[in-house]
């Protein structure tokens, strides 16, 4: 079992910063794939970022949506079991709760990564707000 928790959101100007942090406490996700989504009011949930895991434990690749890339970067600590995910040049369109997400990609039953139902641990999110 991992269990995620989300910290690090906040209210922020438009074009400004911010920096998610997603720990696990109990085991590690060295292994794991982990990703980033968020989910807007009356909106579906979307994906964000993932950290992939590429064959050795080590080897990993990130992955963006469109509408992030250039302006997040997803990184991972394997000693502090964290996976940072740096926002800039933030939009009010980026006001969302974000959660991170992790699974074991080799019991992942062929699920594509930037579908939620790839992850079967979940954070309980946490709130990003984008003035204009």
């Amino acid at each position: 079992q991992v269990q995620l928790v989300e910290s690090g959101g906040g209210l922020v100007q438009a074009g400004g910063s911010l920096e998610l942090s997603c720990a696990t406490f109990e085991g590690t996700f060295s292994g794991y794939n982990v990703g980033w989504f968020r989910q807007a009011p009356r909106r579906e949930r979307e994906f964000v970022a993932a950290h992939r895991r590429l064959g050795g434990i080590t080897n990993y690749y990130a992955e963006y949506a469109d509408s992030v890339k250039g302006r997040f970067t997803i990184s991972r600590d394997n000693v502090k079991n964290t996976v940072t995910l740096q926002m800039s040049g933030l939009k009010p369109e980026d006001t969302a709760v974000y959660y991170c997400a992790a699974a074991d990609p080799f019991r992942s039953g062929g699920t594509y990564y930037r579908d939620p139902l790839h992850y079967p641990y979940w954070g309980q999110g946490t709130q990003v707000t984008v003035s204009s």
